[in-house]
């Protein structure tokens, strides 16, 4: 207590506002000092520690650390591309072709060295970050909407991506307890073939079969995740910064996908799947699996030779027709699509072969068979309804068979699935896009980028693959020269496989296989019969003959209204028959009939059609 008052009675401490300076001579304190010890001292102590753990520790946990520390670099790398190729576009739009005409010599070249600088950054990205690689190859697909430079530079990424050499192999060691030597009577270790997540090696079995090996990059199921969320971030970077290109969606639905991709036992259970349902197609081979040389990251088939499927010189010099060889990959991916409904979802040039068959003729190998897609009964038979409308181009029916698969908007999902403009009157759809019809598309594509993501967000999941799919031969079919009517294929194939479903449905005698192939017979003979009376017709009202139908020359004029006013990509609806000038409209129009003296009558749209 007398303590308690003796401190009481002790006068306040008062710190001087403005301390004494040091005397003369002596050293200044040093600031921040106890800062610096505590972190010297942690790194002296947690560098020998994390030293030690690293030297106990096990392969695949060394491993996992490099990867922990490599992906701050990844994001870093993939950040800086992005910014790298704003940045080229925005400095040579702006500052080095200013002024300068865009029809002229020097804006092209200008514009053509950005896009080829742009493509080569992705490339070196996707090479070095590995799972971006079948980005590319995805943006390889769609050589019409992008600059030429892409395609060119980005093909390398279709069987030649990524080659590391010798230590990926140490995957035997992980999940057979030994080497490739001893599994294998001899095993070349330089890979033949490298793609997005393996490399692929040749070998022989014990008894002398040749195989192809197929080992995946042994750190890539580790920094698969990391991976994934690197581009999640990427996109909602991007979604801030261009709120119209909200993307993140399609990753998510994808993710699952993508990640059974890296199960090479599911890999070749899918291969099985896909060699039974195509077994009555006798050009398409699929390498056998040996499962007791298969593990999750491992997968054995047999070796197949031949030529990538766009190799036209390699086809040629094997004696083989590349028509052929074009008519056969439509017709089996066509089967998969509208009939089996097991979906190859990444048939790119380096995953299909062509090698001669045992009649002399073109034969398909199908590689790779890791992504697949599923597309319901329901939905296929939607799609070979919808497909056979758009070639008729019955428009009721484009928009009926559209509503089935959840689009509204159908006159657009049916360019975006033909991946070309559709106009009235045009039967015959030509396989190569004209300058005129390559610049609409990406006019619209980038003008209508919202209209396009609210079709695919309203179609069935699944069909996002199909996309894939279908776009995808449509690029080979266009590097091999366009040979044959991919559309009329696809929709011959579309008109049996919905005859051979409805038949399947039936019982009795209608269910027999007899009945069957009858209705298909008559269903294949029906659709060409009213594809050629159209065509006819409209060759007739075509020609000047025809201007005494009602309409003169135009055929669109005795269609009704909804024909000439459906808007598409671009389309505006025709102008109302008024003297004042109007807009017009982004798809090209026939002149005015010769014979017609109104001309105020709008004329509608006249192609010509040749089958």
């Amino acid at each position: 207590m007398g303590l308690r008052r003796t401190l009481c009675r002790l006068p306040p401490l008062r710190l001087p506002r403005n301390p004494a300076p040091p005397p003369a001579g002596a050293p200044a304190p040093r600031r921040g000092g106890g800062l610096l010890r505590p972190l010297l001292l942690g790194l002296g102590l947690g560098l020998p520690l994390a030293g030690g753990w690293y030297l106990r520790a096990e392969r695949h946990e060394r491993r996992k650390m490099w990867l922990l520390l490599d992906g701050v670099g990844r994001f870093g790398r993939s950040l800086a591309v992005g910014i790298h190729i704003s940045v080229d576009y925005w400095w040579t739009a702006n500052v080095v072709l200013r002024g300068l005409d865009e029809e002229s010599a020097a804006f092209a070249a200008g514009m053509s060295g950005c896009h080829q600088r742009a493509a080569e950054r992705l490339l070196r990205g996707a090479l070095r970050n590995g799972v971006y690689v079948k980005l590319g190859q995805g943006l390889c697909a769609f050589n019409h909407l992008l600059p030429p430079e892409y395609g060119a530079t980005l093909r390398r990424l279709e069987d030649r991506a990524l080659r590391r050499g010798y230590r990926e192999v140490d995957a035997f060691l992980e999940d057979f307890q030994t080497t490739a030597a001893g599994l294998f009577q001899e095993f070349d270790y330089e890979p033949v073939a490298a793609a997005s997540l393996a490399q692929v090696h040749r070998a022989t079995l014990q008894d002398g079969t040749p195989v192809a090996v197929k080992v995946q990059y042994i750190d890539l199921r580790d920094r698969f995740e990391g991976d994934i969320r690197t581009l999640e971030l990427l996109l909602r970077i991007v979604e801030f910064m261009h709120p119209d290109f909200a993307l993140g969606w399609v990753l998510e639905e994808l993710k699952g996908t993508l990640a059974r991709e890296l199960d090479f036992e599911n890999e070749g259970r899918n291969a099985e799947r896909c060699a039974r349902d195509l077994r009555h197609c006798g050009y398409v081979v699929v390498p056998r699996v040996h499962w007791d040389k298969c593990s999750k990251r491992v997968l054995t088939a047999d070796f197949c030779e031949g030529c990538k499927i766009t190799n036209v010189e390699g086809i040629r010099s094997q004696g083989l027709g590349v028509q052929d060889a074009a008519d056969k990959l439509i017709r089996v991916f066509a089967e998969q699509i509208f009939y089996t409904g097991f979906i190859h979802a990444d048939p790119h040039p380096g995953n299909v072969l062509v090698r001669r068959g045992p009649d002399g003729k073109a034969q398909l190998v199908l590689l790779d068979h890791g992504l697949y897609e599923f597309l319901s009964e329901r939905d296929r038979s939607a799609l070979c309804q919808l497909w056979r409308a758009i070639v008729l181009r019955d428009d009721a029916a484009m928009k009926l068979r559209s509503a089935e698969l959840g689009v509204e908007d159908y006159f657009l999902f049916c360019e975006i699935l033909m991946q070309r403009p559709l106009q009235p009157g045009q039967l015959a759809l030509a396989n190569v896009l004209t300058r005129e019809e390559r610049a609409y598309m990406q006019e619209m594509a980038a003008q209508h980028f919202q209209r396009i993501l609210g079709v695919l967000r309203a179609l069935p999941r699944p069909m996002l693959l199909v996309f894939r799919n279908i776009n995808t031969v449509r690029s080979i079919n266009a590097a091999l020269g366009a040979p044959v009517d991919r559309y009329f294929l696809m929709a011959k194939s579309a008109v049996r496989s919905w005859s051979r479903l409805s038949g399947e449905k039936s019982s009795g005698i209608r269910g027999s296989s007899v009945f069957c192939w009858l209705r298909v017979a008559w269903e294949s003979l029906k659709f060409e019969v009213a594809l050629r009376l159209e065509s006819i017709s409209m060759k007739l009202m075509a020609s000047p003959c025809g201007s005494w139908l009602p309409g003169g020359c135009c055929p669109t004029a005795r269609r009704s209204t909804s024909t000439c006013g459906r808007k598409g990509l671009g389309d505006t609806p025709p102008p109302p028959p008024q003297k004042k000038k109007n807009k017009p409209s982004t798809h090209r129009r026939c002149p005015p009939c010769p014979s017609s003296n109104d001309a105020d009558t709008p004329t509608g749209r006249v192609f010509s059609v040749s089958l």
